[in-house]
């Protein structure tokens, strides 16, 4: 029998037309004449990706037009993980890969809300990179120093960090929406020796003034000797600095240098340090998680020209914010010759309207958010398709937690019948996809399309054993480009393998549950650390949340397991909080259907033993739910690091709840 959330034909089939002209058909053409043998289909062009490896990376390489050497072999120690390398001898510069083209197409288009507009040709990004980077010289920055952005996703984050890496600097973020805890808990420990911030920034069109938290980071940072301050909030005028130490606005900044046209490109070793990424940390510090340039560079390449057929001329967009992944990964789209379609703020402002203004008249091609964006969208009662045609857009990608089949149903009925619905899934720790698009291939329901080229991804059991059409861990069993080089401080490297290669010794091990269909497709079920055991039996958070969530008056929800009986706990029971629309009350009516919903759609052992109504569900900066902090909170422990949480103050929902005592 067919479940809800299964159907027995494809959602979506890309047109012979769309098939023939995608980069991925040409890709394939190439591989099977290095091969010499025929490649058919996907799943022959996985396959060949994983058993001829070296051939495939230095495809990517060619294929992509990489600047750079690729030295002699293109992966050295080929079956150590983690310890292979790949390119040992080549070098480049992911900034100048970037800032190839120097012409005048845009680079990229920035909305900060509906407050400020900014056009950026390459040209102008190619200058305004090299003066940026002439400055930071000047300040001292070398070969592996670390700059920091405290900034939101506009042009001159993006031209520090093109600026830091044209140097073999090393660059880091977090968004402004972060305290000065927060901050500290990140830069503290990573030490840079230059900031750049902005004085602020714009929510739902209210200004939120930084400028104390950055005098108060001065002197909590004794790294820092120079504070670099965009004017945001004061977009277009005299910046007052005021008292902040070691601080000079961004323009006075780059002013001495009006004279450098062109960077200099280091050429550095392929694993040379570039990003340093931060972990939630809500359970603890932040991990930091040290990526090479080449890795980062090959990854976002193959996953945009190949699985997301980005081509020269696109236009890119992913709501995100610098202190998420997804930041990396789309400004890594100029290297595809694409436009970056910057935004900044809200997204649900203008009557939930402004990103698709957004995407109509700037034309984007390939449109990123969030799964929790479509959904809460969807329950907003906006219908794009009935206000914009969006006749450039080919792709929408989802990431960030798995993408409900109602939510497949919702894009295809309204926003756009003829789309590549791309949910991806990877995360901060590879800087890349697991699991991602396929141009040539159909979308199914509540399926992502495949397992990305060159990664050698299976679901396992508890027995270390591969299984299909069954939930297990997400692995990889072979090692790919965009491994963390190290962890920050983690001098003997142990952190780094207890991480990822404790569970199942020489395989990566990323904490997610997921299920390899028959399609070759893959499903998602949430992170395993935070795996549900009633009676013994592993269960999934996200598959509780997939049935929830269709009910209408259900705008989110979060499941934990409590001890049970609380005196001397033997099991634990499942409670799940539902956080309703307005002006809803969880009656028992509500309970009932909630528990058939669960019971129909998974299995008896699914069923919550409680159900409570919360005003707010605590989410990381990046969106994601903390099931383990509101766990701790249930359980009287403390939740380490509310820095990372955007809406810290929802943990007291879950406090001292007297429904939770019997």
């Amino acid at each position: 029998m067919t479940t809800p959330d299964r159907s027995d034909a494809p959602i979506w089939l890309p047109a012979p037309a769309r098939v023939a002209a995608a980069q991925l058909s040409d890709f394939m053409k190439q591989a099977e004449k290095i091969a010499g043998s025929p490649i058919r289909d996907y799943a022959a062009l996985h396959a060949w990706s994983i058993d001829s490896a070296p051939d495939f990376w230095k495809l990517v390489w060619d294929f992509a037009k990489i600047i750079g050497s690729q030295g002699n072999t293109p992966i050295q120690d080929a079956g150590k993980m983690p310890g292979a390398r790949y390119f040992p001898a080549g070098r480049l510069n992911y900034a100048e890969n970037l800032l190839r083209d120097s012409g005048n197409q845009e680079a990229l288009v920035f909305w900060g809300e509906d407050k400020v507009k900014v056009r950026m040709t390459r040209r102008e990004l190619r200058r305004e990179v090299a003066r940026f980077a002439a400055a930071l010289t000047a300040s001292g920055v070398d070969v592996g120093d670390r700059v920091a952005a405290y900034m939101p996703n506009m042009p001159e984050t993006l031209i520090a960090m093109l600026a830091t890496a044209s140097l073999g600097a090393v660059f880091t973020s977090a968004s402004p929406d972060f305290g000065v805890a927060g901050v500290l808990d990140r830069f503290g420990q990573t030490e840079p020796k230059v900031m750049i911030a902005c004085d602020g920034y714009w929510y739902r069109g209210k200004p939120i003034d930084l400028r104390g938290n950055l005098s108060e980071l001065t002197q909590r940072l004794p790294s820092l000797r120079r504070l670099v301050i965009v004017p945001y909030l004061r977009h277009g005028a005299e910046l007052d600095i005021g008292s902040i130490t070691g601080a000079v606005s961004y323009r006075d900044f780059t002013a001495p240098y009006t004279h450098v046209g062109t960077p200099e490109f280091r050429q550095m070793p392929f694993n040379h340090p570039l990003f340093i990424m931060y972990s939630s940390g809500t359970t603890g510090v932040p991990k930091c998680i040290v990526h090479g340039a080449g890795g980062v560079l090959l990854q976002h390449v193959k996953e945009h020209r190949l699985h997301s057929d980005v081509k020269e001329g696109d236009r890119l967009f992913y709501y995100t914010t610098c202190g998420w992944m997804m930041w990396n990964w789309l400004i890594s789209g100029l290297a595809s010759g694409a436009t970056l379609i910057l935004y900044d703020g809200n997204p649900f402002i203008d009557e939930n309207r402004i990103l698709w203004e957004y995407a109509e008249k700037e034309r984007i091609s390939h449109f990123g958010t969030s799964a929790k964006y479509i959904e809460t969208l969807e329950k907003s009662g906006l219908l794009p398709a009935q206000h914009y045609p969006l006749p450039a857009l080919r792709a929408i990608l989802s990431t960030g937690s798995p993408l409900a089949p109602r939510s497949f149903d919702f894009v295809y009925e309204h926003i756009k019948e003829d789309i590549q619905l791309a949910s991806i899934s990877g995360g901060t720790d590879i800087l890349c996809c697991f699991v991602l698009g396929n141009p040539l291939a159909p979308v199914w329901r509540g399926e992502i399309q495949c397992i990305g080229l060159g990664l050698a991804v299976e679901a396992w059991d508890q027995d270390g054993q591969a299984v299909v059409e069954e939930k297990g861990e997400l692995v990889c069993t072979r090692p790919f480009p965009s491994m963390p080089i190290a962890f920050w401080n983690d001098q003997d490297g142990s952190k780094y393998r207890a991480a990822y290669f404790e569970r199942f010794p020489g395989v990566w091990c990323h904490g997610d549950f997921c299920e390899v269909t028959g399609h070759g497709g893959v499903i998602i079920y949430g992170r395993s650390d935070a795996t549900l055991n009633p009676g013994g039996v592993r269960i999934g958070t996200a598959e509780i949340y997939r049935q929830v969530e269709r009910l209408p008056e259900v705008i989110e929800s979060v499941v934990i397991s409590q001890d049970w009986p609380p005196e001397a706990p033997t099991d634990v029971r499942l409670v799940l909080f539902v956080r309703l629309r307005d002006n809803t009350v969880l009656n028992k009516e509500m309970e009932d259907r909630i528990r058939q919903l669960i019971r129909a759609n998974t299995t008896p052992r699914h069923v919550p033993a409680k159900i409570l109504q919360v005003a707010d569900i605590p989410r990381t900066k990046n969106g994601k739910l903390v099931e383990l902090a509101v766990r701790n909170v249930v359980h009287g422990l403390a939740v380490k690091n509310v820095e990372a949480l955007a809406n810290p103050e929802a943990l007291a929902h879950f406090s001292n709840r007297a429904e939770l005592k019997s």
